[in-house]
Parts: structure tokens; C-alpha cells; sequence
């Protein structure tokens, strides 16, 4: 690891107004050689960052950290029934939140069955969200692949058997963050914190971006801004959520699928609302449009469940090695579907 200078941010304004770069930016090395030695980038947890300097993939100059920064570790309900977490909320905190356990099941689970209890406890739900992906292609300094501006995704010819099934334009990375598997679900926007004290404030969903968009980096976050919170819509008091995930082990482990339902039912059991969303499954957080469409006005029970399990695979495209995950996704669609109408 390449020395680094370090400040301590003692305000969002202060952060935002350090002279960051994305790490997405600062990884960039469009020859084929060297990353950028002259890179600020901003530290929460610190968990991926320091994996990425530790291999030699992240040089940065500066780093900014922003533990210190008051606020931003809170939970805060809001006078309009909206949940603000600020963006150092660790993955432990958000797992054990009363509020968060009581209107967002979904997420605490998420939460409480990422990584290690360690980890948890260090790591933070901003640095969740804006983790670089796993792929061990990315991952690799002797790999120079498309996302870290080579020509090549070595995925598609090579191991794929934790990669995309769907929307994989160029890259078939599938996106880290399990905590953001239940945020899309929720509806949750994020706020952005920009160097002249304005907010961006935009939909999750929006936040991420597909290769085909942008190969280079999974979210539109710009130099300088900072992601200071995340905020969880007002839920109807019927709404349910279920966070269903699969590992090839039962400890902390990556997922190799994960599902996030959202569900809302009418006094006679019909679906009102639903969202389903499916992780480790995509560049992005992928909706499941096509089985939400198959549950709406419909009563929630094994056969609707099955039927929308089922058009949750409408456009996969497994790669060689990953065809055992749409059977995986459909089995844990239909549970978590009929879960949420039991909670």
C-alpha cells in the first residue's frame, strides 16, 4: 500500500468540498498501466476502500475520512412518516433499529445477514451502496477489463459462475450491495450532498446505472459529491417485506441470489402493490417487473406465486457456467412472495 495523506472531515460541507474524485474515477487507468496517484477519495467504513488499496487497484493521494462528521450515523423519522438513515449508519445498527425492524423488515434482514459480525459493525450503509463489484476479473491487477477502462469483460469466456443472467451489455458484473436489493424495493432515494451546500435528492433505481449506460462505474455519483443519506418512503401500515437470501454456505458469504419483495394487500387479500427485486442477479438491482405485473389485483397464494416466480426469469440469459441460478431466483421469488402475505 502507497502512503496516503488523510484529513478528518469534521462537517458534509467540509467532505464535499475536499476535492474528491470517485473511486471509480481514481481506478480508471485507460492505458493499461498505472492508476492515478493523485486521487482524494472519501472513506466511511473503509471496508472495500482499503481492500482496493491493499491490491493496488485505489492510489490515492488523500484520503477523506467522514467518521467524525456529526448526523450522519442517525436514524431519524420524519414529520412526513419518511425514514431518513444517514449514510454512516453501519449494517448493525440498521439490522437492530426498532423502526427499521418494525416498517422496512426487508432491509434489516438484508443488513443483519451481510458479511460478518465484525464487518457489521464497521462497515456502513453509504460504503454498501458504493462498494465496487466482486468480480474477480475487477478484482484482479493482472487484469486490465472493460470496467477499469480496458477493451474486454474476461467474464463472458472465462469463470462466470457468480456473474449476471441479466442486462449484461459488455460486463457482466453483478452489483455488490444486498442492503440495495431491498432498498430499490422500498422505493428509497438518495441524497447527495454537492461542494456548494446544495442536496441532489433522486430515486435509488435512478442512482444505479447498467454498462450500457456507463461501463465504467455502477452509480451517476459526480466528483464531489457525497452520499449523506438514504431516505425510505412512508409505507402503508398492510405492506409487508421479505428479504430471502442464498449462499453456498450458511455463515457470512456472498450471495449467489438474493430476492427482495415488497407487498400490499386490499381488505379481500388481493395485491394492491408489489415490488420485487433481485440481487446477485444484475449490473443492477434488477425489478422484476413482468411477476409484479402477474400478482397485481390477484390473491396472494401458491399458484399466483409460482406464476409470478416464473415470469421473474423473462429475460435471462445465463452465461456458461451460471444456468443453476434461474432456478435458484424462481424458488426464492415464490417463497419470499408467500412469506411477505403471511408476516
Amino acid at each position: 500500500m502507497h502512503r496516503f495523506e488523510w484529513l478528518n472531515a469534521t462537517s458534509v460541507a467540509e467532505a464535499a468540498g475536499a476535492g474528491a474524485t470517485t473511486v471509480a474515477a481514481a481506478m480508471m487507468a485507460p492505458t493499461g498501466g498505472r492508476v492515478s496517484q493523485d486521487a482524494i477519495v472519501v472513506k466511511a467504513g473503509g471496508i472495500d476502500l482499503l481492500d482496493l488499496m491493499k491490491e493496488g487497484l485505489l492510489q490515492p493521494r488523500r484520503v477523506v475520512n467522514l467518521r467524525g462528521i456529526a448526523g450522519l450515523d442517525q436514524v431519524i423519522e420524519q414529520n412526513d412518516g419518511t425514514v431518513r438513515v444517514g449514510a454512516m449508519v453501519t449494517l448493525a445498527t440498521l439490522a437492530s433499529n426498532a423502526v427499521i425492524l418494525q416498517r422496512y423488515a426487508a432491509l434489516a434482514s438484508a443488513a443483519g445477514n451481510s458479511a460478518s459480525p465484525q464487518i457489521r459493525n464497521v462497515a456502513t450503509l453509504g460504503g454498501n451502496l458504493l462498494q465496487r463489484p466482486r468480480c474477480w476479473y475487477f478484482r484482479s491487477a493482472h487484469h486490465h477489463c472493460a470496467r477499469k477502462g480496458g477493451e474486454v469483460c474476461f467474464a463472458f469466456g472465462g469463470d462466470n459462475r457468480y456473474h449476471a443472467i441479466f442486462d449484461q451489455a459488455g460486463c457482466a458484473i453483478v452489483h455488490p450491495s444486498t442492503s440495495g436489493t431491498a432498498l430499490v424495493a422500498f422505493g428509497a432515494s438518495v441524497e447527495l450532498a454537492q461542494p456548494d451546500g446544495a442536496r441532489r435528492v433522486i430515486p435509488l433505481e435512478q442512482f444505479f446505472l447498467l454498462p450500457d449506460k456507463d461501463i465504467t462505474r455502477e452509480n451517476n455519483l459526480k466528483p464531489g459529491e457525497l452520499l449523506s443519506a438514504i431516505v425510505l418512503p412512508k409505507l402503508s401500515s398492510s405492506a409487508k417485506s421479505v428479504h430471502l437470501k442464498q449462499g453456498e454456505k450458511d455463515s457470512f458469504d456472498w450471495p449467489i441470489a438474493d430476492v427482495a419483495v415488497l407487498l400490499d394487500r386490499d381488505p379481500n387479500g388481493l395485491c394492491t402493490k408489489v415490488s420485487i427485486v433481485l440481487g446477485s442477479a444484475a449490473p443492477v438491482p434488477h425489478r422484476a417487473q413482468a411477476a409484479e405485473a402477474a400478482l397485481i389485483g390477484k390473491p396472494v397464494q401458491e399458484q399466483t406465486a409460482r406464476d409470478a416466480a416464473r415470469a421473474a426469469l423473462n429475460g435471462a440469459a445465463p452465461l456458461s457456467k451460471n444456468a443453476y441460478k434461474p432456478p435458484i431466483f424462481e424458488t426464492l421469488v415464490r417463497r419470499a412472495i408467500l412469506d411477505a402475505a403471511q408476516v
